[in-house]
């Protein structure tokens, strides 16, 4: 399975496309400048990771930052709101107290009024009473 009528021996002089390499008297420097630049290209891309993951981590704790004051205040806003519902019940309460006062009031009053209608009417019938005694009527007519 060896497909040694395909391959191409090595040469020194061409390069992988097979093309004739020029001649270089320096070509020791010229690699030595490859893996400088190489080593520059890396250290680049090394910064530019580092920067990234700098701003990856500080976006993290703002976002950490924000959700820790939205929950602090998604807490208060909760508290305030059960306060509220307690105070709502408890000015519920003290109206419907109020209205029973009322209610008793008003029926204090009615019966007051009636109390003092009978006590108009037994005066009136006491007067009319004694003035038709001293007129000599009967009290049976009034």
């Amino acid at each position: 399975m060896a497909q040694r009528g395909f391959r191409r021996p090595f040469l020194t002089d061409e390069n992988v496309l097979g093309l004739p390499r020029p001649p270089s008297p320096n070509t020791g420097a010229q690699a030595l400048d490859l893996v400088y630049q190489a080593a520059d290209l890396f250290r680049g891309i090394e910064d530019r990771v580092r920067a990234t993951e700098m701003r990856a981590d500080a976006a993290e704790r703002a976002q950490f930052d924000i959700i820790g004051t939205t929950e602090r205040k998604l807490r208060e806003a909760s508290k305030a709101l059960e306060e509220a519902q307690k105070r709502i019940v408890t000015q519920q309460d003290q109206l419907a107290a109020l209205e029973f006062r009322a209610q008793v009031a008003e029926t204090e009053a009615r019966e007051a009024r009636q109390t003092l209608a009978q006590v108009e009417d037994a005066i009136r019938r006491r007067l009319l009473l004694t003035g038709e005694q001293a007129d000599g009527r009967s009290p049976a007519v009034a």
